[in-house]
């Protein structure tokens, strides 16, 4: 009697192949992300470019150089007022800096607070012929992007969208109210004396409205 050995048949090897075809491919893409993968440190600079942007922080750090320049090249409001009466455009070119709605005038003045407005004060102004209206605004709110367009270097082509623009001004009048405003009584100016650097958009020459940098109680 003749007696066959019996063959265990052998596994397909087509399953093994896939699967080490699989392992394969998902090392390549594990290499490939990694490859294109870049780590932040939290905190570094490169984690703070990657922030949406902060108006505040932006005020916080464009205040100082703003002021500093408003200051410097203030001109003395006895000095612009009868220049501005007598040639509106010639002054706007001396002494502001050019903006498509009206140039943005720095100034110093000294004057006389009268009453305030919800916290507009109108002003007594040494020097300021009788018909020009003088006011600062004191908050709480401070409206305007006067500041942000003092220096003329602060411009819509930096910002990702008109939004942002919009934004950067209200988040620099907050720094100025932090730090020129917050430390002065702004409640009980009616009477005293004032010092102001600020500036003012010139539209209408009888007309200034002054968003301060400045402020000295006498």
């Amino acid at each position: 009697m003749n007696v066959m050995s019996a063959q265990t048949p052998k596994a397909p090897a087509a399953p093994r192949r896939g699967l080490m075809v699989a392992v394969g491919l998902g090392v390549v893409i594990l290499a490939a992300i990694a490859l294109d993968t870049k780590v932040v440190r939290i905190g570094s600079s490169a984690d703070v470019s990657q922030e949406a942007f902060s108006p505040d922080r932006f005020g916080e750090k464009e205040f100082p150089r703003i002021q500093a320049f408003v200051v410097e090249h203030a001109v003395n409001a006895a000095t612009f007022g009868p220049a501005v009466m007598a040639d509106k455009n010639a002054a706007a070119k001396q002494y502001g800096t050019a903006s498509s709605t009206g140039a943005i005038i720095p100034v110093r003045v000294t004057a006389v607070a009268g009453e305030a407005k919800s916290g507009v004060y109108d002003l007594k102004a040494e020097g300021v012929p009788a018909d020009i209206h003088v006011r600062v605004q004191t908050g709480p709110a401070i409206n305007g992007t006067d500041l942000r367009d003092a220096t003329g270097d602060i411009v819509f082509g930096k910002f990702k969208n008109q939004i942002e623009y919009q934004d950067a001004g209200s988040g620099i009048n907050r720094a100025m109210k932090k730090a020129t405003l917050d430390g002065i009584d702004t409640a009980s100016l009616s009477g005293k004396t004032l010092e102001i650097f600020g500036v003012f958009r010139l539209i209408n020459p009888k007309n200034w409205l002054i968003t301060p940098v400045k402020v000295t109680v006498k």
